[in-house]
């Protein structure tokens, strides 16, 4: 019986839009009829998602799942890298907590998770016309060569036709595909069945010469160039790189000031107050105040509360926050940042790094205590102050308790999630997901004389749809199509 069509796309560099592309894809194929899977077979990203069978995924791999109409699954997305330190990062297996892994061990490690990684993929090709597959990073970083499963390592154990985007938005596309070309091995270059480029600005003739160049030097037909499409930005973002390029709208009724942990977490939290237009989201930037006149300060989720809690005393705002409660400002802490609100954090086991305790912002009057076991769950619950339904995911390690508990922000089932301060004015919630909801937020930018004009899903459903609309005037997907389609004849011709 022949395979499953599928294809992957590679990358000459990261945030080259490889999940953008995927993403816009998977929605041109299913608009087209076709069932289709994403897969990443390894990720690195500390922003997540929790897959419908209970465990962590890429969060690009997420939003690629509601292009392809799709629920997320943990085989979409295998290993996934969570860093913890420069050198060392959560190892994630099938959405488990597999351990915490120094760099050179986990390359070590890496080739014994190909079987795994490869399992994933013939789970979801069951049940799909067509597998589109995000590699990560470059396939021409070969001094991780040895044992990859991200990018060419995965592509000829699997046997799937690669094609390599060229992100023409940082320059020097054409030294760089025309490079990768030249530092791939024979094998994996026969891999690669043409490429694309990505974030055009400008006439796209232009560059007609510079296509006809890679192809003359590679071999590689052109599959088309990809404008730059601003409704991009609508969609999750998978790297905090990403946050580096947030606008925030001058004369915004609400100033929400959100400090950029250098471990920050699931921002896509915040998505939808950035495309509010009453609010004004600045993210403060390592060695910046938090500006005085925002009117609420947002700590979001942190990969290392412990470290990212010294980073934030390191940047002096810690002392900016108390000047910011003194002068009647509101703070919100979500996980990490709920965690960080309180007067103690311990790490008995030094799960987040050397075991020890030390001294929270004390703006709520908890103590949080890191416990062995992960907490991974979609969620639903209720507004306490509003009693408006909410919903969301929970990833945490950890449980916070103390006075304000009492006072919870959020009731899920028949716990109680989250703390408020005496005042009202500082909350925290270890619910991910929150201001997705329509209703929630507009009721919460209510309550500080903001309106709410958004219909957030919404956007995002039109977002993919027109990101979709973009590639197929941009893209041969008849060509890319054929591509993906050559895996199942040879294999079908040979089986």
């Amino acid at each position: 019986m022949p395979l499953t069509s599928a294809l992957m796309i590679q990358a000459t560099g990261s945030n080259a839009g490889k999940s953008t592309l995927v993403a816009g894809l998977a929605r041109v194929l299913v608009r087209r009829g076709l069932r289709v899977a994403p897969f990443k077979p390894q990720n690195m990203s500390n922003n997540a998602a929790i897959a419908v069978d209970g465990g962590e995924i890429g969060r690009a791999q997420a939003v690629q799942a509601r292009a392809a109409r799709m629920p997320p699954s943990v085989h979409m997305n295998p290993v996934l890298l969570k860093p913890e330190t420069d050198t060392g990062a959560q190892v994630i297996v099938r959405g488990q907590r597999m351990g915490t892994l120094r760099a050179k061990n986990f390359l070590d490690k890496k080739k014994d998770l190909l079987p795994l990684v490869l399992e994933s993929f013939a789970h979801l090709s069951r049940d799909a016309d067509i597998v589109l597959v995000e590699g990560a990073g470059s396939p021409a970083e070969i001094n991780l060569r040895a044992g990859d499963i991200a990018n060419m390592g995965f592509a000829i154990a699997a046997d799937v036709p690669v094609v390599l985007a060229g992100d023409i938005d940082r320059g020097g596309v054409i030294a760089s595909l025309v490079g990768t070309h030249v530092v791939l091995e024979p094998e994996e270059r026969a891999q690669i069945r043409g490429f694309l480029i990505n974030k055009f600005r400008g006439e796209v003739k232009l560059f007609d010469a510079g296509l006809d160049a890679v192809t003359r030097m590679t071999g590689w037909p052109s599959l088309g160039v990809v404008p730059w499409l601003p409704q991009a930005a609508w969609l999750p973002a998978e790297d905090a790189l990403d946050l580096e390029s947030n606008a925030a709208r001058d004369g915004a009724a609400c100033v929400i000031a959100v400090p950029m942990l250098a471990r920050i977490a699931n921002f896509d939290d915040l998505d939808p107050l950035a495309m509010e237009p009453g609010v004004a989201l600045r993210f403060v930037r390592p060695g910046e105040p938090i500006p005085a006149e925002a009117n609420v300060v947002i700590l979001p989720g942190s990969k290392s509360t412990l470290g990212d809690l010294a980073f934030l005393r390191a940047q002096g705002w810690d002392i900016d926050i108390a000047a910011h409660v003194r002068r009647g400002g509101h703070v919100l802490g979500l996980c990490g940042g709920y965690q960080m609100l309180g007067k103690s954090v311990a790490d008995p086991e030094g799960l987040d790094g050397a075991p020890g305790r030390v001294e929270g912002l004390g703006l709520l009057d908890i103590d949080t205590v890191m416990q062995g076991d992960k907490s991974t769950t979609l969620t639903q619950g209720v507004h306490c102050a509003s009693g408006l339904p909410v919903e969301g995911y929970e990833i945490h390690l950890g449980r916070s308790d103390g006075p304000d508990g009492a006072r919870p922000m959020l009731k899920i089932g028949e716990r109680h999630d989250g703390a408020t301060s005496r005042d009202g004015r500082v909350q925290g919630t270890y619910l991910h997901g929150l201001f997705s909801s329509d209703t929630f937020r507009a009721a919460w930018l209510k309550g500080l004389g903001t309106a709410s004009s958004l219909a957030y899903e919404a956007q995002v459903e039109t977002a993919l749809d027109a990101l979709a609309d973009h590639l197929e005037a941009h893209l041969d997907i008849d060509a890319l199509l054929a591509i993906a389609r050559r895996r199942q004849d040879t294999n079908a011709s040979t089986a």
